[in-house]
């Protein structure tokens, strides 16, 4: 009786997720989003679901870039130091800028591997378990151009991509518009404010935030942002940094440039920057 107790309950849960994901699915498809142009060949997007996505209120603000001859994308970094997303954009007088990978909160730095101009940075932190889920992918960067490339199970993989930037960040959410498996740790399982970088079909690039740790956005689970990507139609996805980190920057906006609402501060505004070790730009050749 007890066993039978437990299928029907595991049943109602799993049809009650299908049916709330045909619902946002269907949602998805027929979206309006807010657009607005700020250079050539890059637009921002945004979305405020009231309640009606994942069940749950989602803020999302995406940067969309076209490959035109002039738009690149780059990696800007600090060694040994931290600093601002909006700092970082700033310095190098870029378009627009997103938070980068896993970094050392008290030392600063990346946690994992970073190669700038040819230059490794960086190396992968150890971890007693063997890689880390954002050490089995990478964001990699060769002529403005970027790409998302995965972790072929070999020890040097980072050192041998041929690509001048390279940052490893995960977890893999798509690859060739496949779903990536995920483990279903806390870090998985749990929302949290995200931040991404997809690749769409006719190779424009997604710049994504979705905020979280407030009442008027919930944040996402790996799962839920992994079908954020597929309703987005990306060939391929992966997040970075996530939590506090999570930053939108764009040059001349107001507050500070700050799009999404960052929540190191815990407060639903503009200014709860939290300082990083890299950032991904796009910027003008």
């Amino acid at each position: 009786m007890i066993q039978k107790r437990i299928s029907f309950t595991f049943l109602a849960v799993l049809f009650s997720a299908q049916l709330f994901g045909q619902t946002d699915s269907l949602l998805f498809s027929k979206l309006k989003w807010e657009k607005e142009k700020i250079a050539p060949g890059v637009l921002l997007k945004h979305y405020w679901f009231k309640n009606n996505l994942f069940n749950s209120n989602q803020n999302i603000t995406i940067v969309e870039v076209k490959p035109r001859r002039r738009n690149q994308i780059d990696l800007a970094y600090e060694e040994k130091e931290l600093k601002h997303t909006s700092e970082f954009g700033k310095a190098v007088n870029a378009i627009a800028a997103i938070n980068g990978d896993f970094f050392d909160v008290k030392n600063g730095g990346s946690r994992d591997f970073v190669k700038s101009d040819g230059t490794v940075i960086s190396q992968n932190s150890p971890y007693p378990e063997g890689r880390a889920i954002h050490q089995k992918a990478a964001v990699a960067i060769d002529k403005g151009k970027l790409s998302i490339v995965k972790w072929d199970g070999t020890e040097s993989w980072e050192n041998s991509l041929k690509a001048e930037d390279v940052m490893n960040t995960g977890a893999l959410l798509l690859l060739n518009r496949k779903e990536e498996p995920m483990d279903t740790a806390a870090f998985s399982r749990l929302r949290n404010p995200r931040s991404a970088v997809a690749v769409l079909p006719n190779k424009h690039v997604l710049f994504i935030t979705v905020d979280g740790r407030n009442a008027n956005a919930a944040g996402m689970s790996l799962f839920e942002l992994q079908d954020l990507m597929r309703w987005l139609k990306a060939k391929d996805a992966i997040n970075l940094d996530g939590g506090g980190s999570t930053t939108l920057w764009i040059k001349g906006k107001p507050d500070n440039g700050v799009v999404n609402y960052p929540s190191d501060n815990k407060k639903w505004d503009h200014a709860g920057e939290r300082k990083v070790a890299n950032v991904l730009l796009v910027k003008r050749r």
